[in-house]
């Protein structure tokens, strides 16, 4: 018997062991994890249910069954209580304590023998069945099995619900909607654009106040296309124009149209106007109008033809078949060479508003406005800095105070002086400033080499006045002279501009003049450049050589793939191209000739000029101005004693 009770104690441990084998199992992959984990509960609940005997058995078992029969004989038991249900019995000896709990004996199926012998020995027995639990876990394990799969199954089915919704959802429009922009910018913070503001406020009072146009017959405009470089201000009228009109207001990338599956671009322009029509009158803004705008067949037969349906959509959107009253298009763009010529007519985009960069009075208008939110030194000349800053748009000279201010909290100040504000120009024009050279023969070419642009640009009254020369290395320039024009120039002329190409020969002049050809360094390559592209343009342009006014190039070149294939002709025969080149030749050449005469016949002045050069690193435009007409002054003094 007791032999029998041992093997029982170690299928139970066998069992444990097992069960815990498979806890310690590695981590199953994501899919396999729910059907391992039912299977894992199908086996503990065959544990349970199963062999409760052998469990309790193993951790309560005190004496055997044989045991106990000894002790009944030997008169040793004064109580017994027997468990049907877990046939176990609750055996108390003999002068054990009250408090002292009775030991378990395992019994078996078939106990007649015990049951005799405790009755013949007048040993108190009690029979007492616990209740059979064994049921009840067993549909608790079962409903919790079905729990779990029935959660694993809606997982599934909501995953798949979510990307068939994403997948329903790809054709929808990707434009941020608001009801009344916040854009936090009005017509008072936009500065130096007063044309392109007053075009876009009628815009604004056609939103408010419509019947002011209505009732003369007026209809509102469909699109406006702002067009200009970058940086003028265009996304900027058009936030301004949001937070002014009041209307609800879409704002989109012409990027965001375009996908690899052909009609998604579509199908996002017709969910786009469809919400625009449910919330009319709006706005749609589209910035970055050319990335789904550009002209039809460009591709010669092939490429993908998304961007074209989608064009042709938005096409009939602004006007086609059926109206879209109530919705304004702003549009801006940087490239309108490229846009299509069918969006462009007049029905669709009714208006075109250049935005270009600002005069000298726009640029003290965006200075101020830049300017309110910094703390600036009372010294400080916003006309001053508008002065120096021709050809900066609007983002350049935001980008200038900012740079300012970064230095001023470098240099530990309170406020942004006139000194940071040099610097910053002098950065965002040219660079970060590099190390200063030190005193050597490289120095004084250097040197030399500024100076000539300096002197021939101030001997030239056509030419615009010097800023400053300066050592000081910004970028990859290892010096650098400035030049600023006194006022604005729409228009250029011919002697202005070969003013312009001898300034920029005065560097190697000075080289060749002072240090001999053989001397001569590759410093003067970006000027080259620069007159050979200003030279061609005279010749092919502009019309100012022996060839007369013709103009043989174009402004601008064909940004498609097709548009050189395409011309029927070249613009000018070989025996033209070849005169082409001698005139280029023939203007550099002479412009050069004039740069080393006037570099020799002030050769006085640029040496003193060079000296202190490289003492001070940096001479102002006034300083020079002045020093040269010392010397000229002096010249024609030491001219009239002669004679």
């Amino acid at each position: 018997m007791g032999h029998k009770s041992l093997n029982s104690q170690t299928k139970a441990q066998a069992t444990h062991e097992q069960v815990s084998k498979q806890n310690k199992q590695k981590v199953v992959p994501p899919k396999s994890k729910l059907w391992h984990l039912a299977a894992s509960l199908l086996l503990f609940q065959g544990v349970m249910l199963g062999t409760p005997l052998q469990a309790q058995e193993a951790s309560q078992k005190t004496l055997s069954y044989g045991q106990l029969l000894q002790k009944v004989d030997a008169d040793e038991v004064s109580k017994v209580e027997i468990d049907p249900t877990t046939r176990i019995a609750k055996v108390r000896l003999k002068g054990s304590k009250s408090n002292d709990q009775p030991q378990e004996v395992l019994l078996l199926e078939q106990n007649s023998e015990l049951i005799e012998k405790l009755r013949n020995k007048e040993v108190e027995l009690d029979v007492e069945s616990t209740a059979d639990n064994s049921a009840v876990l067993g549909l608790v394990a079962n409903l919790f099995l079905l729990l779990l799969l029935m959660a694993g199954l809606m997982m599934i089915l909501r995953r798949s619900s979510s990307s068939s919704g994403q997948a329903l959802n790809f054709g929808k429009s990707k434009a941020r909607f608001q009801m009344e922009a916040k854009t936090g910018v009005l017509f008072d913070d936009v500065a130096g654009i007063e044309e392109a503001k007053e075009e876009l406020q009628e815009v604004v009072t056609f939103l408010k106040q419509p019947e002011r146009f209505t009732a003369i017959g007026a209809k509102i405009p469909k699109g406006v296309l702002l067009i200009g470089p970058p940086g003028t201000g265009k996304t900027l009228l058009a936030k301004a124009i949001a937070g002014e009109a009041g209307v609800p207001f879409f704002s989109i990338s012409g990027s965001e149209f375009v996908e690899m599956f052909v009609g998604v671009g579509a199908s996002r322009v017709r969910d786009l106007f469809k919400k625009a029509k449910e919330n009319a009158p709006c706005l749609i803004f589209i910035d970055e109008i050319d990335a789904v705008g550009r002209q039809r067949g460009a591709g010669i037969g092939g490429g993908n033809d998304e961007r074209e349906q989608t064009l042709n959509q938005l096409l009939t959107e602004m006007d086609g078949f059926e109206g879209n009253t109530g919705i304004i298009i702003i549009a801006a763009t940087n490239r309108p060479d490229v846009l299509d010529s069918a969006l462009l007519r007049p029905g669709r985009f009714d208006r075109q508003v250049m935005v270009d960069a600002p005069d000298l009075k726009g640029r003290l208008g965006i200075l101020e406005v830049h300017a309110r939110n910094k703390k600036i030194a009372p010294e400080v000349s916003l006309e001053a800095i508008a002065r120096r800053t021709p050809g900066f748009t609007g983002a350049d000279l935001a980008n200038l105070l900012n740079e300012a201010a970064i230095l001023t909290a470098r240099r530990r100040k309170d406020a942004i002086t006139m000194l940071e504000i040099n610097d910053a120009v002098d950065r965002v024009v040219a660079g970060m400033e590099g190390t200063p050279l030190v005193d050597s023969k490289s120095k004084r070419l250097i040197a030399y080499h500024e100076v000539g642009h300096a002197v021939i640009g101030t001997l030239l009254p056509q030419h615009d006045p010097v800023q400053k020369v300066t050592l000081i290395p910004r970028g990859q320039a290892r010096g650098l002279t400035w030049f600023t024009p006194d006022e604005e120039q729409g228009l250029v002329s011919r002697s202005q501009l070969l003013a312009r190409i001898t300034a920029a020969l005065g560097g190697r002049a000075a080289e060749e003049e002072i240090f001999g050809d053989a001397e001569v360094t590759t410093g003067a390559s970006g000027d080259l450049q620069q007159i050979t592209g200003l030279a061609r343009q005279m010749v092919t342009r502009f019309g100012m050589s022996d060839l007369g006014p013709l103009s043989l190039e174009s402004q601008g070149q064909d940004v498609f793939v097709g548009g050189g294939l395409m011309s029927s002709r070249s613009e000018y025969s070989e025996e033209i191209s070849a005169k082409i080149d001698a005139q280029v030749q023939t203007i550099v050449e002479h412009c050069h000739i004039q740069a080393r005469q006037l570099i020799r016949h002030n050769r006085i002045v640029i040496d003193k000029l060079v000296d202190l050069l490289i003492d001070k690193e940096t001479i102002e435009g006034d300083e020079l101005r002045q020093i040269m007409e010392e010397q000229n002054q002096l010249k024609t003094d030491n001219l009239v004693a002669s004679s």
